[in-house]
């Protein structure tokens, strides 16, 4: 990049006040240092847009105020946190364990004969009462009572699960956040 000495001159004159500006603004030696040369960036990246004639510390000083006011509004939304406590309080189970058992869980399902699934599916994923799964399928309502039964069943054969408590977590997620309560 290119800048005529005259241009260069004018900017670097003009970063004692543009500092002296920025502590005034943040009320802090190192953020105001920061902020000076972010303005330096932008300004020599965008000195294009600049109109030769005009102002330069004009220019320099409403960089620097735009840059403050918009860091400003982003950190009203940010959390302070520094001693950690708020991160630590924060916890999420790991997604890759539930995409490997809905993964799981497909295989399974595509195992159980076609008419136990649909019984299952139409009952336990779509919602329709017995009566109304029975209608569909054309058959007795005890016929859909009996293979969602035995579609539950062998579903919770092939995904090994003996009891409610086989749901969610498994036992190691369980006991690192059990841990960190």
């Amino acid at each position: 990049m290119n800048i005529d000495p005259a241009t260069r001159d004018q900017i670097l004159g003009a970063v004692p006040s543009l500092r002296a500006f920025a502590i005034s603004l943040s009320g802090n030696v190192d953020r105001a240092d920061d902020l000076v040369q972010e303005t330096m960036l932008r300004a020599l990246a965008n000195i294009n847009s600049f109109q030769p004639g005009t102002n330069m510390s004009a220019w320099l000083f409403t960089i620097l105020r735009n840059l403050f006011r918009s860091e400003y509004r982003k950190r009203k939304r940010e959390v302070e946190d520094t001693d950690g406590s708020y991160a630590e309080s924060l916890k999420s189970q790991p997604e890759q364990n539930s995409r490997v058992e809905f993964e799981e869980f497909r295989t399974a399902l595509a195992k159980l004969p076609s008419d136990q699934r649909e019984a299952l599916i139409l009952v336990g994923a779509s919602g329709f009462s017995y009566e109304e799964a029975a209608e569909i399928c054309g058959c007795a309502v005890g016929t859909i009572k009996s293979r969602v039964n035995r579609a539950r069943g062998r579903l919770a054969g092939l995904l090994a699960i003996e009891s409610v408590e086989d749901f969610g977590p498994d036992l190691a997620t369980k006991a690192v956040l059990a841990e960190t309560n």
